[in-house]
């Protein structure tokens, strides 16, 4: 007995709960010495077979017994105690062994026990000789069975919570990846296919890479794929937008300083160069870097080597830089405001994207896919688009190119209360600029800054210039001015209660001018 209580303790070593269910029952079936016997659960309104042995077990395998009916493995569930039982018992289902070749002769059947004592399966043995009984019936022998099935039962348990934690676990990462937008790069067009391959191409040299396009084209998501495609998937990949500070913190992030350097230096501190080493550096807007900090980055490049403010010696680094501007370097070359030099060395491996008007056979994939990774966000369900709506959005400009249609697909979720979007419950700039579209050809609409004095200025506007609440609160200004300030008309045109429009306004600041 001691061997097979080892046997069972070992159990706790499986995690995965079919072969452990294998496992319990082979153990079962050996020690009393038959070949058929099945494991079943509670499972909805009654019990259900998640493991059979022995002959013709497939065809047990997933059945499932009403609690209602009459079963030997209902009674010992619902009565919490082990039975024994032979045909002609009342309790006896018959139908599960209808199809069987070979019946049985005597069925011993255990329950199944978590820590707190609450049942949640059974487990039966059974024997199909004819004659004499194989089972051992001594109550002792029961007894240390039913002992060794409790450790296995509560392996077993475990097993499935276990399992159920990790599915868990990955539906959180999944939902988490849709959330975070991971590095996807969505698009099967020509023009997209063409970039991405370059990427691809781009991605296991050393060389860097210089990306160009216009604001909103996926800058960011390139140079990232580009890092993780490549030998330095493993390392760091820092990102610094040279546009966003001044030029003397500029430079003390990307060089880093040491204490003292300058008031307010109170210790080292290390800059990305050194702390990208092994990885790679993203440099985003490079074309806005000052002329004096493009010759600091320019020695990196050719010398692997970083000099910190207030430090004596240069260090060495291992870093890829890869850049990005949405500026015409090789004018801006020309007009003595970037280093040709520095321009030759960062653009060994160009990779031009294309603006979105240029890949209208992408804008539904892309659509799809920020409704998707929006509403995950935002917990609720993804609201569908009609064939009319797709036709307008794919014919409509895009000024702010992804960006703009990103913060569009946000403004749809927050502001339509429907679950499927026509073409008429899009806003005046996507239906109007969409009809125009039709009729022109592919020029790239013009973007002016709004001005609440010229309603035609909404139409014209770019979702992707202003930030998400900005969007949404010109929309319901062009409402109110289209209505004469009209509430309730406005809040119909918005598809929205009242009540919900006007607190809405609240949110928004918006009030008319007295």
């Amino acid at each position: 007995m001691k061997s097979y209580l080892d046997l069972f303790r070992s159990l706790s070593e499986e995690l995965d709960p079919r072969r452990l269910q294998h496992k319990f029952l082979s153990a079962l079936l050996e020690m009393q010495g038959v070949g058929r016997g099945s494991i079943w659960i509670k499972k909805g309104d009654g019990y259900k077979c998640v493991e059979a042995l022995g002959e013709q077990s497939d065809a047990i395998q997933g059945l499932h017994i009403g609690a209602g009916d009459a079963s030997i493995v209902g009674w010992v569930i619902e009565n919490r105690q082990m039975t024994v039982a032979e045909p002609g018992d009342g309790r006896h289902h018959g139908v599960v062994e209808d199809g069987l070749n070979v019946k049985s002769s005597k069925i011993l059947c255990f329950p199944l026990f978590l820590r707190g004592g609450t049942v949640y399966g059974a487990v039966q043995i059974i024997d199909t000789t004819l004659g004499k009984s194989r089972l051992n019936l001594d109550s002792g022998f029961l007894d240390n069975i039913q002992e060794l099935i409790d450790v296995g039962s509560i392996a077993l348990s475990n097993a499935v919570v276990y399992r159920q934690k990790l599915a868990e676990t990955e539906s959180l990462k999944h939902t988490l990846e849709q959330i975070q937008g991971e590095s996807r790069l969505i698009g099967q067009g020509p023009a997209f296919q063409q970039a991405h391959d370059l990427m691809e191409s781009y991605a296991m040299t050393e060389y860097p890479v210089l990306i160009t396009g216009e604001s909103g084209t996926g800058k960011e998501l390139f140079a990232r794929r580009i890092h993780h495609l490549s030998h330095r998937r493993d390392e760091p990949f820092l990102v610094q937008n040279c546009s966003a500070i001044p030029e003397t913190l500029l430079e003390s992030e990307l060089f880093g300083y040491t204490k003292g350097a300058f008031t307010g230096a109170v210790k080292n501190r290390d800059g990305l160069f050194e702390a990208a080493h092994g990885g790679t550096l993203f440099l985003d807007e490079i074309g806005d870097m000052p002329l004096n900090l493009q010759a600091r980055i320019l020695r990196v490049i050719q010398d692997g080597e970083v000099k910190p403010l207030g430090a004596n010696k240069a260090r060495q680094v291992d870093v890829r830089i890869v850049s990005a501007t949405h500026r015409n370097l090789t004018q801006m070359v020309a007009e003595d405001l970037f280093r040709e030099d520095l321009f030759y060395r960062l653009s060994v491996l160009p990779l031009p994207l294309p603006a979105l008007r240029e890949r209208p056979e992408d804008i539904p994939l892309l659509l799809k896919h920020f409704m998707t990774h929006e509403a995950a966000k935002m917990r609720i369900p993804p609201k569908q688009l009609s064939a009319d709506a797709v036709d307008l959005l794919t014919t409509y400009g895009w000024g702010g190119n992804i960006r703009e249609l990103e913060n569009f697909v946000r403004y749809i979720l927050v502001t339509s209360e429907k679950e499927l979007i026509d073409g008429k419950d899009l806003p005046p700039p996507m239906t109007d600029v969409g009809q125009r579209r039709r009729r022109t050809d592919r020029r790239r609409p013009p973007t002016r800054p709004f001005s609440e004095d010229d309603p035609a200025d909404s139409q014209a506007s770019s979702f992707g210039r202003r930030s998400w609440g900005e969007v949404e609160r010109e929309y319901v200004l062009y409402l109110m001015k289209t209505t004469n300030w009209n509430i309730t008309r406005a809040a119909k045109m918005a598809k929205l209660n009242r009540s919900t429009f006007v607190s809405r306004m609240r949110r928004l600041g918006v009030s008319k001018k007295r």
